[in-house]
């Protein structure tokens, strides 16, 4: 049996005990309904009287800070409402890629209640993914459960970000990047001949874009007479380049020069092919009505071509990019040198990632690619 209730001074939260549910009970009020005919109540229980009291306590201090925290408002329901609300402005891929990453801290820890979530649960969980998943990826997830915490926060509905508080664990390691051989990157252009990349290859390899650069490259900044080519944008959601130092001017190779005029008389007769179906974007490279090109085809092209090249199908397209820097670094090309050509923001990036090929010098990209490949 409970003991006897003792009356409550005016004003203060009540305590009792539920002999139905076995538990003490403790209610505060919140004020009256609009028309004034209700009271609005909000409860806590526990098994004894002190949790109970406690548990009064710490509702007293989320309601002095204005906050709304509901005990059935979970971290999967705070995820959800973050991938709801704060990526309608991104590119389909990008919110593939967090709908995906968001499904891991889901299944860790979807089920907590978010008023609940403790960093020694977040740091938990990230430790148990770590075996199976890269850094990157594990700094992504890291990422996505901070955002959305921080976007309950600003609804006030929990008081502190907790995964703040805890470091993204290193996770495996990932496949490194690589770059074809002088000889492998031959076959790869002579095996590109016969496809539709095959501008597209020879453009990546012998000028260093990067991917997100070529499905975004434009007519009307490729001078074939001038053989200049000038990056303005990408495929980003903003439609800008990764770094303003991505802006930039490249002499092409007469190879690229070559392939690309050949590229543009195909395509317009492909365009009279398609007929009404063509929708003109003005991009060099589209699909056979004039559309942009899906990543994901991209690649399973390129794998094609590098089979047929006999260099395996163990490669993407962002590789021919690494291949330009390798080659131009194995034929004494500066650092800084690369670092402009590929548009980067310094050479910091060039040299953590290539730095084992890198050999001081000065020369120019067209000028070794001309050297390396026959312009026919």
């Amino acid at each position: 049996m409970a003991p006897a209730a003792v009356r409550r001074g005016h004003g203060e939260d009540s305590i009792y005990f539920d002999e139905s549910k076995n538990r003490w009970v403790g209610a505060t009020s919140l004020g009256f309904s609009a028309d004034g005919q209700r009271r609005i109540r909000q409860k806590v229980r526990g098994r004894t009287k002190a949790e109970v009291r406690d548990k009064l306590k710490a509702l007293h201090q989320e309601l002095d800070a204005g906050l709304k925290t509901s005990a059935t408002y979970t971290v999967k329901s705070c995820v959800q409402d973050w991938l709801a609300n704060e990526l309608t402005s991104r590119q389909t891929d990008t919110i593939e890629n967090y709908t995906h990453m968001a499904d891991h801290v889901i299944a860790k820890l979807g089920a907590v209640r978010l008023k609940n979530l403790t960093a020694i649960q977040v740091r938990s969980a990230l430790a148990e993914l770590a075996p199976s998943l890269s850094t990157r990826s594990l700094r992504l997830i890291h990422q996505i459960l901070e955002r959305s915490i921080r976007h309950a926060q600003a609804s006030d509905l929990v008081g502190r970000n907790v995964a703040s508080l805890v470091a993204a664990p290193a996770g495996r390691g990932g496949r490194p990047s690589k770059s074809l051989t002088l000889g492998q990157a031959a076959a790869v252009l002579d095996a590109a001949q016969a496809t539709p990349l095959d501008a597209y290859v020879t453009l990546s390899l012998l000028s260093g874009l990067r991917t997100e650069e070529l499905r975004s490259l434009r007519w009307a900044e490729v001078d074939l007479d001038a053989g200049t080519l000038a990056v303005y944008r990408s495929v980003r959601a903003s439609g800008d380049t990764k770094t303003p130092k991505s802006r930039r001017v490249l002499k092409l190779p007469a190879k690229a020069a070559t392939s690309l005029a050949t590229h543009k008389a195909q395509q317009s007769g492909a365009r009279l092919k398609a007929g009404e179906l063509w929708r003109d974007h003005g991009l060099v490279f589209t699909t056979s009505v004039g559309t942009p090109l899906d990543a994901h085809n991209v690649r399973r092209s390129f794998r094609a071509i590098t089979r047929a090249a006999g260099v395996g199908e163990d490669w993407t397209p962002r590789e021919l990019r690494h291949t330009f820097v390798s080659l131009l670094s194995a034929n004494d090309v500066s650092l800084e040198e690369i670092a402009r050509l590929v548009g980067h923001s310094g050479t910091a990036v060039t040299e953590r990632v290539y730095r084992h090929e890198i050999r001081p010098a000065l020369t120019h990209g067209a000028e070794v690619m001309d050297g390396l490949f026959d312009a026919s």
